[in-house]
């Protein structure tokens, strides 16, 4: 008799009418908006335009969409474009598989068009965001334990996961309990968030630093949970391809940081350049 585990949920769509809603989706949107809201009071604390953030985000979130998708089909083709499969279900993206690498890569590029039409440098922009960007993560993983996928290994422990017959690995369908990695991604993005908002309360750091560290905290995470699921996934040298995009994350973040350890934070007020609040980053917290 197993006490104590985590049920699965009893359902991730409801239909309104005609129109499904799918729990995956709302996940996602309540990410995003959470990641707004937060970003938009650390941006108005450095004593600028809140509304430049949603602007911003207006070019972020659909190039991040499209990217978190893209990433997912190409390192995945064969789920979509292999002999039996349909590749219409590439667009569904509503069956879950956005990845994240892919997602704040694009994310990105987005970010840098819109930054570039309010002349706001993206480093500064990048610095705001970081700790809702990784909050926003650890809400969209939800999806997945509505989805019921992307889980890990079969496990023993008190806060083993359910699944449903129906979700389970082809191989092991007598096998009701995995790790919940999806929980374990969510609480390691939040704990994330809290060690991006600590740094930049106590330290005055340089431009990109802080988005830098959220690069490595998170790759750094994706290691060792990657290493606990076991849901379809391309290997290369005896590791899962997602493992390798971290580690180099990793090291590409680390690089950037040993590179950029002497220089110094911006002044609170250039001429002609983004301005931030008189007392700096702890202001920024207290708002935020």
């Amino acid at each position: 008799m197993n006490l104590a585990y985590l049920p699965s949920p009893s359902q991730g769509v409801w239909h309104l009418g005609p129109v499904p809603i799918r729990a995956y989706a709302l996940c996602i949107i309540l990410g995003i908006f959470v990641a707004v809201w937060l970003s938009q009071r650390r941006w108005a604390a450095r004593g600028r335009d809140p509304q430049e953030i949603a602007d911003i985000a207006m070019w972020a979130v659909p190039f991040g969409l499209l990217g978190g998708r893209l990433y997912h089909v190409i390192t995945d083709p064969e789920l979509y474009f292999a002999p039996g499969k349909r590749p219409i279900e590439a667009l569904y993206v509503w069956n879950g598989g956005l990845g994240i690498p892919g997602a704040v890569a694009l994310g990105a590029f987005g970010a840098w068009l819109g930054c570039r039409r309010r002349g706001i440098k993206l480093a500064d922009f990048a610095d705001a965001v970081a700790p809702g960007l990784v909050l926003a993560q650890g809400i969209g993983r939800w999806g997945n334990y509505f989805n019921q996928e992307l889980y890990g290994a079969p496990t023993s422990l008190p806060w083993k996961l359910l699944i449903d017959p129906a979700h389970r690995p082809p191989d092991s369908p007598t096998v009701a309990f995995y790790h919940p990695t999806f929980l374990y991604e969510s609480l390691w993005d939040v704990g994330v968030m809290a060690l991006l908002l600590c740094l930049d309360r106590r330290h005055r750091l340089p431009r990109g630093r802080l988005f830098a560290i959220y690069v490595l905290a998170y790759a750094a995470g994706r290691v060792w949970i990657e290493a606990l699921r076991i849901d379809h996934a391309n290997h290369f040298l005896g590791l899962r391809l997602n493992d390798w995009v971290s580690v180099a994350l990793i090291v590409s973040s680390f690089a950037y940081l040993v590179a950029t350890r002497r220089r110094t934070a911006p002044p609170d007020t250039e001429p002609g350049d983004d301005a931030t609040a008189k007392d700096g980053t702890a202001k920024d917290l207290r708002d935020a």
